[in-house]
């Protein structure tokens, strides 16, 4: 299985904290499980990190079952509207940028 990470880097414009939760679970998050092949979705705001995580304020994680199908969905038109949609988001409630970053997680060879 392969797990592709958003890792959103810097910081939550002040004041803008529980609108910037909304707008990622409301516009960003949906569009994100329409991502074609993925088995998992997940979301991880910096409060909510295990100790010893990284200090992101920010963290999207979607997981496929193989590198294909992942290319796949990162050359789909739901991939479009995301980029668009996280984009107005930044713009909007954070000051910083997205790195994003490909684990493999789970290859398993049966």
């Amino acid at each position: 299985m392969i797990t592709r990470f958003a890792l959103f880097e810097g910081s939550v414009k002040p004041g803008k904290t529980e609108e910037f939760r909304t707008a990622v679970t409301d516009r960003l998050v949906p569009l994100w499980r329409q991502f074609p092949g993925n088995s998992d979705v997940r979301v991880m705001f910096g409060e909510e990190r295990d100790e010893g995580a990284p200090e992101f304020p920010l963290i999207l994680a979607i997981t496929y079952p193989d590198r294909d199908t992942m290319e796949g969905a990162l050359g789909s038109d739901v991939r479009s509207r995301s980029r668009d949609v996280t984009g107005d988001i930044v713009a909007e409630f954070f000051d910083g940028r997205i790195h994003h970053h490909v684990t493999q997680a789970n290859q398993y060879e049966g």
